[in-house]
């Protein structure tokens, strides 16, 4: 059996949550991904999913060889891409979601430019700080501040955000330094609740 057709059966379940998904995507039946999965999970001597009658859901050896899979795939794509005639253009459109204030500053900017240099491609921003369900309201990317909760999703960490207190010298001078928030009611800076 092809190793490489293993390798693309288990990042098209994977992704899509499920092997008759994959089975669609590849116009074959989900009995010939599965024996994908088991061949290569066998070759490797590790269990990459655990499969339920409903879904498939990734171990964490899986989760860490999607995402090694998932780059080389990406890469093979963009060398053949390169030497093919022409190469490739992007077109089409793009759902981007990210956090209102950090989106007008950081990513709509970089939108701006992108666009300029693809214009086949459009864009519709969405900046709003609610938690928006990638796969129901057909959002293509999206940037979030904080920890990963759904584990079916793929996080890439694009840096870090540092957060701290400041205050004026001259409030420190007449009030001291707060150790807890409960010292800023006490000194009659804040109301707390």
């Amino acid at each position: 059996m092809n190793a490489f057709k293993q390798i693309e059966s288990f990042v098209s379940a994977a992704m899509r949550g499920s092997l008759s998904a994959a089975a669609r995507l590849e116009g074959v039946t989900p009995a010939i991904i599965g024996r994908r999965l088991d061949a290569l999970e066998e070759r490797l001597g590790v269990r990459l999913v655990t499969r339920t009658t409903r879904k498939l859901s990734l171990t964490f050896e899986g989760q860490a060889f999607l995402e090694d899979c998932q780059r080389i795939l990406n890469e093979l794509a963009n060398a053949e891409a390169s030497v093919s005639l022409g190469g490739v253009k992007a077109s089409g459109h793009l759902r981007l979601s990210a956090p209102a204030g950090f989106g007008r500053r950081h990513v709509a900017p970089l939108v701006s430019v992108f666009m300029a240099a693809n214009r086949e491609v459009s864009v519709d921003l969405d900046l709003s700080d609610r938690l928006v369900d990638l796969l129901n309201e057909g959002i293509d990317f999206s940037v979030r501040i904080g920890e990963l909760s759904d584990s079916s999703l793929i996080g890439v960490r694009l840096g870090e955000m540092r957060r701290m207190v400041v205050a004026a010298p001259a409030y420190l001078v007449a009030h001291g330094i707060p150790l807890v928030p409960a010292d800023l009611a006490v000194r009659g800076a804040v109301k707390l609740p």
